[in-house]
């Protein structure tokens, strides 16, 4: 059977979101196939979206933007970082192409990293990028066009496809741009488990607090108490509120987990977005206006889940109650099918076929 490369941005874990179902699936089209996953992301986090087995190589395909928390660029880090990156771009890329023919590469995936892509094409192996944006509109959003971009632009532009997830950037300067249906994993509703673990009652609300994998933690101990109404966070943030439960604490994965909440607080992100809309779960997000890809998963989940927003200010005081009210009311819609996953799985499949 082939080789399959996927490289996996470490810039949060939407990227990992989006790819990992799609390996799943892929994995049960060709049960034999070898997957090798590069990545940032820690392989405790990949373990726990990745069913199907792997290698893992630790990588750094690319930059994405240098962050202080998962709502604010640094944008002169991240344009010295961008640099610093392309400083050698030809040698980058002859020691990445070197790389995939020392690993007998047949196919190299990438989410979103462009160095994998690039280094591919130089070393003439067939290469698909996937992701909801791309680092070209990213980078030059906060920096601007210039050799960078075009570098950048090239490497997305000369892969025999950019499979754009719905929602997604429009990406119109893309000539091989191929849109695809959403993409998830869509967990299951195990409510009763988690009422009977924590001795709820059916009138309790459960929403669970989700900020991505970027390093963020908001002031919980400063919130007020909302009657009825637990927060689950993850352990390493250390919340002293009496409302807040550990998530690692309880028997539920955390697809499970949000599949059984009654609403997601969260950042605009892709993974948080469509799990919680394809889940029927309601969303309860702050505002991220600087955020290229925001506008487009903001009109999508409007138009497909119930949804609310909260100003970075308020959600930091925790002055979130009427908006929990209106989504604890909400009427079910019925929810988008992630039916991008198979439609993916099956490209590539058709293509390690060949």
């Amino acid at each position: 059977m082939p080789h399959l490369v996927a490289s996996i941005s470490g810039h949060g874990f939407g990227h990992v979101a989006q790819t990992a179902p799609i390996l799943n699936a892929l994995h049960r089209l060709l049960p034999k196939l070898r997957i090798t996953v590069r990545s940032a992301v820690p392989l405790s986090h990949l373990r726990t979206r990745l069913h199907a087995p792997f290698t893992h190589l630790q990588s750094e395909g690319d930059i994405g933007m240098v962050m202080s928390s998962a709502l604010d660029v640094r944008v002169a880090a991240s344009r010295a970082a961008y640099q610093a990156f392309h400083a050698d771009w030809d040698a980058r890329v002859n020691a990445e192409a070197a790389l995939l023919r020392e690993l007998q590469a047949d196919f190299v995936f990438s989410n979103v990293g462009y160095l994998p892509l690039a280094g591919a094409q130089r070393a003439r192996l067939p290469n698909a990028a996937l992701c909801s944006l791309n680092w070209y509109d990213i980078y030059r959003h906060y920096c601007g066009e210039d050799f960078i971009a075009a570098q950048i632009k090239a490497c997305y532009a000369n892969a025999d496809a950019f499979l754009r997830a719905t929602p997604g950037m429009a990406m119109q300067s893309l000539p091989n741009l191929i849109p695809v249906a959403p993409v998830a994993d869509v967990g299951n509703h195990r409510r009763d488990v988690l009422n009977r673990h924590l001795r709820l009652s059916n009138a309790e609300n459960l929403v669970l607090v989700s900020m991505g994998g970027i390093a963020t933690r908001l002031p919980m101990e400063r919130w007020p108490r909302i009657d009825g109404v637990r927060f689950l966070v993850q352990d390493s943030w250390q919340i002293q509120h009496p409302d807040a439960i550990v998530l690692e604490s309880l028997p539920l994965s955390f697809s499970d987990l949000l599949a059984s909440c009654d609403t997601l607080l969260c950042k605009p992100g892709y993974g948080s977005f469509v799990e919680a809309a394809c889940g029927g779960v309601p969303v309860l997000y702050v505002s991220r206006a600087d955020w290229p890809e925001s506008a487009a998963l903001v009109e999508w989940l409007q138009r497909h889940s119930a949804c609310r927003e909260v100003s970075r200010e308020r959600l930091e005081q925790g002055d979130i109650r009427r908006e929990l009210a209106v989504l604890f009311r909400h009427q079910r819609v019925e929810p988008p099918v992630p039916s991008g996953t198979m439609q993916v799985a099956a490209w590539l499949a058709n293509r390690l076929s060949v």
